[in-house]
């Protein structure tokens, strides 16, 4: 949405306050000027500036002012004791589904900061060019979550769910796409697509080509947002990654879902990474997580990793239905196996805070803690000891630590933004 509201959220392991959309003027503080909030004595973790060690978070008017090793508690008109947590910037989710009431599987996005942390969240593909509006003014605008969205190809969305949305190739109509990616370009990022064959049938590069020109009309730099898992045949599957332009992202890219007649048609075949993916990593396609209710396989990770291709950004796919699945992913919990795959706590942040700012291109200090950067602030525990996981295909593995968000807090009086 656009950036030019100021909204405050401030629940279970978030504070945020999106200001105005990078270009606020801040006011200079005198010596007798509070700050609206300290986060006192956390342990803060910022990937974007190499940052880990313990300090105190000043915002004032939404912004961030300073992050210093003590502000005084005297200087603030509300002090969060944050003694014992770990503060990061406020989580960006790159796939997820927030169009309640206008699409079968959304959820609205304030109710996931709770689960989350999330203050920024990307509808991946929930409205299409019919039905985008709706999201635009009926759900966006009453968001404090600050929301961004790739138009889906199908004009339907995801509004027929579980019905495929490109059976009939009709539904996909590049001009009407390129005119919602255009119009909309302040909170829009690009065209989504699923290439899954019970989502495409026997259409093969069709809806994945037309995404691409629904992009290219809207001359506005977007991406494509090309979900995978189970695509048609082997040879489509390498067909895609090949089609897939720099900056482009591969959601579900860990997927081990099958096609319709049972084969494992994804990035890792019969054990081995399809040479057009490792060729799309390093030309520059974004490689995404979207853990979802079917689309994260262990053993199609391990083998990728192994082999070369790393993610490059973690998102949980969370809807209402892959919210009740056993894989649980929402975005703490992926973050959480990821740790249990090696990765370090700092390069898991980074992939759900600074990673994917970068990709969605809109506000140059999304992200990160610096001063001057909106007042995005995420606190949740690192809980040590043994947790077990499991993917979406009954895979487990065990890890040492897993991410929680902590407990509810309000301001006063409520903001609605």
């Amino acid at each position: 949405m656009s950036g030019t509201r100021r909204r405050f959220l401030a629940a279970a392991s978030s504070f945020a306050l999106a200001a105005a959309g990078g270009g606020l003027a801040r006011a200079a503080m005198g010596p007798n000027d509070k700050f609206d909030l300290v986060i006192k004595g956390g342990d803060v973790l910022d990937p974007s500036q190499g940052l880990r060690a313990r300090r105190d978070i000043g915002i004032r008017f939404g912004v961030i002012e300073a992050l210093e090793a003590d502000i005084p508690a005297e200087r603030a008109q509300r002090v969060l004791d944050a003694a014992g947590k770990l503060v990061t910037p406020g989580l960006v989710d790159l796939h997820t589904h927030v169009y309640p009431y206008g699409s079968a599987i959304g959820i609205p996005a304030d109710e996931l900061v709770a689960h989350q942390c999330t203050t920024t969240c990307v509808s991946a593909g929930d409205a299409g060019a019919n039905n985008f509006a709706a999201f635009r003014r009926y759900v966006a605008a009453q968001t404090r979550t600050r929301l961004y969205a790739f138009v889906h190809i199908a004009s339907i969305g995801l509004a027929g769910f579980p019905v495929a949305e490109l059976y009939n190739i009709d539904f996909a109509q590049p001009d009407l796409a390129a005119r919602a990616i255009a119009e909309n370009s302040d909170m829009v990022l690009g065209a989504k697509v699923r290439m899954s064959e019970n989502v495409i049938a026997k259409h093969g590069l069709e809806p994945l080509k037309r995404a691409i020109s629904a992009c290219e009309q809207a001359a506005t730099g977007g991406k494509v947002m090309c979900h995978i898992g189970g695509v048609e045949t082997r040879a489509l599957m390498s067909q895609i990654l090949d089609l897939l332009r720099p900056g482009d992202i591969l959601t579900h890219c860990y997927s081990g879902f099958p096609n319709l007649a049972g084969d494992f048609t994804n990035i890792v075949q019969d054990g081995r990474l399809l040479p057009a993916a490792l060729a799309a990593k390093q030309r520059g396609v974004v490689f995404d997580i979207g853990h979802g209710g079917g689309s994260f396989d262990y053993t199609v990770a391990e083998a990728a990793m192994q082999q070369g291709c790393m993610p490059d950004t973690i998102s949980s796919d969370i809807h209402v239905f892959s919210g009740n699945t056993p894989g649980m992913p929402y975005l703490l919990w992926v973050m959480s196996k990821f740790m249990g795959l090696g990765f370090s706590l700092e390069q898991v942040v980074a992939m759900a805070t600074s990673k994917p700012a970068a990709v969605i291109n809109r506000l140059p200090k999304l992200g990160t803690l610096q001063v001057g950067a909106p007042g995005d602030v995420a606190i949740m525990e690192l809980v040590e000891g043994p947790v077990s996981f499991v993917d979406t295909r009954n895979n487990k593995r065990e890890g040492k630590a897993y991410l929680k968000a902590v407990g509810r807090s309000y301001q006063a009086p409520f903001a609605v933004r």
